[in-house]
């Protein structure tokens, strides 16, 4: 039975993907809103919907470890895994704002869990928590970055004018079921997925953290997954690289910040090696875009944020 949820939850998060992709471009072009924009606010909230719903739903049940992990580790999936296959299907070109702005605020996401996650460090206490107060401060820096992604389509009409592939016009009430049936099917597939994975996992006697941080993780982010390598396919790099980056600081700032805003969040199998791959992930992320390529992820550079990856999950693997 977990199987076929594993199956069934992987179709329909494919399914959903291209469904938004086509509905989120489409809305870009009828409004002359920069795909950048799109893709770090309806796309990227749409595919973080998974991730908000395993970590709200974790967090009033206790299950604290799952809630953060499922971040943490959604996060360095999508900069390592999400990017590296995107790159190995189509090479990435990173806008400029991309690289000068929404990236390092991504950096800037990961070193604040890093800070809010060292209560015993940093304040001497007993154990390491995320608080309400950690929480609140994580939703007052979303609100930051909503209102600068929103400046985007306001103070940079230039942007409006970079083209980046061919964008089928779409009807509007096309448009919109499109992307109400995309974000259903990304949403629906994404349970199913990790509801299939996460029952696989226990049967094997895994722990919360790295149920978490691999299979939980990897469960929740196939939406960004399938969206950014649909997106890359369709020639529409904006959307494949602001979905990843968008999602990443969605997560931190929202999903985590509403999990922590909503009961204290006790970190016990989370550890700080989890949270310098998080950080060092978005930092790779800055550094092929901005020194190598032209602005350009590559094929190459693709597949060694792969690898990375790879070593980081056996690396946890290795732990058990």
């Amino acid at each position: 039975m977990d199987i076929i949820l594993l199956v069934g939850g992987l179709l329909l998060v494919l399914l959903g993907a291209n469904g938004l992709t086509d509905g989120a471009a489409s809305v870009a072009k009828r409004f002359n809103i920069p795909n950048i924009v799109i893709g770090l606010t309806i796309v990227a909230f749409g595919t973080s919907t998974p991730e908000l719903t395993v970590s709200v739903s974790s967090a009033l049940k206790g299950n604290a470890d799952i809630a953060i992990g499922n971040v943490v580790g959604s996060n360095i999936f999508n900069a390592l895994m999400i990017v590296g296959c995107t790159a190995l299907f189509a090479p990435i070109v990173v806008n400029r704002n991309t690289l000068l702005k929404e990236i390092p605020l991504c950096i800037l996401s990961s070193l604040v869990v890093l800070i809010c996650a060292n209560d015993l460090f940093l304040d001497g206490t007993s154990e390491n928590i995320l608080s309400k107060a950690d929480g609140l401060l994580m939703l007052c820096f979303f609100a930051i970055f909503l209102g600068y992604t929103f400046a985007i389509a306001k103070n940079n009409p230039q942007e409006k004018e970079e083209e980046t592939g061919d964008i089928k016009a779409l009807p509007m009430w096309k448009s919109l079921l499109y992307i109400v049936g995309g974000l259903a099917g990304l949403i629906w597939g994404g349970t199913l997925f990790v509801d299939g994975a996460s029952g696989i996992a226990r049967s094997l006697g895994v722990s919360e953290s790295i149920i978490g941080l691999t299979l939980v993780a990897g469960g929740t982010s196939l939406p960004e997954l399938a969206t950014s390598v649909v997106a890359a396919l369709k020639k529409n790099p904006e959307i494949a690289i602001g979905n990843v980056v968008g999602s990443n600081i969605f997560n931190v700032f929202f999903v985590l910040g509403c999990s922590a805003s909503i009961t204290p969040l006790h970190m016990t199998g989370i550890t700080n090696f989890d949270l310098y791959v998080l950080v060092a992930s978005s930092i790779l992320l800055w550094l092929f875009g901005i020194f190598f390529g032209k602005r350009t992820i590559t094929r190459v550079e693709g597949t060694f944020l792969i690898l990375c990856y790879v070593a980081y999950t056996v690396f946890l693997i290795c732990q058990l």
